[in-house]
């Protein structure tokens, strides 16, 4: 696939090789987040989608 998206930006003009390490580490980034989120534990996305309305800690917030 990075083959394919490679020889694409080459036909573009005054592409360098920054914007395919970018591009890399963009679509690197993101298969690593869905990595950990696949191998998070069940028990841990119940306590993180319910952190939201857990009301045991009062927080005292000044504006």
């Amino acid at each position: 696939m990075f083959k394919f998206i490679k020889q694409y930006a080459e036909t573009i003009k005054h592409v360098d090789i920054y914007p395919l390490i970018s591009l890399f580490i963009f679509f690197t980034f993101f298969i690593v987040l869905l990595i950990m989120v696949k191998k998070m534990k069940k028990e841990r996305v119940e306590e993180l989608s319910n952190l939201p309305f857990d009301n045991e800690e009062i927080t005292n917030s000044t504006f």
